[in-house]
């Protein structure tokens, strides 16, 4: 089936979540951090992702900056940089501020001159992606950018993924979803979207029901898993 819409997950594929603690260890003054912040920015996003998934199992939903500041709190703990409240006010500030990835913008223009609708679906709450989108310069490649805030649940509910759908008005197999996140892309196939894996740790594949149909080191080749010539046999 043709590809009419790419949809991509934002923090790790889009916007690179290290940034923020690689930033901020690079400031004058940040000695404390300069040699740990790999393992900051490691539990930082562990745990975001992990107060996800606990919060849609037990059904206490909350927005996406709680549980990133949450996840920073027992990071700062775990690196011995709790109770530093001008490097957590500077962390949660950059990462507002996030990168993309420097490949993002040309793939995103592609897309659009190949005449796909193009979107974000994501955890995150409505004015962070709007400010992620507004630093790196994407918002006119963008037909829309879609929140978890609008079903009240995180991904990989089924009610999240419906969201694409219900706004592009097409067939799960016409949708081309775009994740960084092994368990995204493995839960996004197997809800029936044809996906991509951006796989830049080169870690295995996760062991979920869903297997993502590509699996790619960056965002370079995107456009050309959405050539009709490329169909389902293709694995770049």
């Amino acid at each position: 089936m043709t590809i009419t819409t790419a949809v991509f997950d934002a923090y790790g594929t889009l916007f690179d979540v290290a940034a923020a603690a690689r930033e901020a260890a690079a400031e004058p003054g940040r000695a404390a951090l300069a040699d740990n912040w790999p393992a900051l920015a490691a539990h930082w996003r562990s745990k975001q992702l992990q107060y996800t998934w606990l919060r849609a199992v037990t059904g206490d939903h909350t927005d996406f900056w709680t549980v990133t500041c949450d996840g920073l709190d027992w990071a700062l703990e775990a690196t011995g940089l709790a109770g530093d409240a001008d490097l957590r006010d500077r962390l949660l500030q950059l990462y507002r501020e996030l990168t993309a990835y420097p490949e993002v913008p040309d793939m995103l223009t592609r897309l659009k001159t190949m005449g796909l609708s193009t979107a974000i679906l994501s955890n995150g709450s409505a004015d962070m992606l709007d400010a992620a989108v507004r630093s790196a310069g994407i918002g006119d490649r963008l037909d829309d950018v879609l929140s978890v805030d609008s079903v009240g649940i995180f991904k990989p509910a089924a009610a999240v993924y419906d969201l694409v759908c219900a706004r592009f008005g097409c067939d799960r197999h016409e949708v081309l979803f775009v994740s960084s996140n092994g368990w995204d892309a493995c839960c996004a196939a197997a809800y029936g979207f044809t996906t991509a894996w951006v796989n830049r740790a080169g870690d295995p594949v996760d062991r979920l029901p869903g297997r993502p149909m590509h699996e790619l080191p960056d965002l370079t080749r995107i456009p050309q898993l959405a050539e009709p010539e490329y169909g389902k046999f293709h694995n770049l």
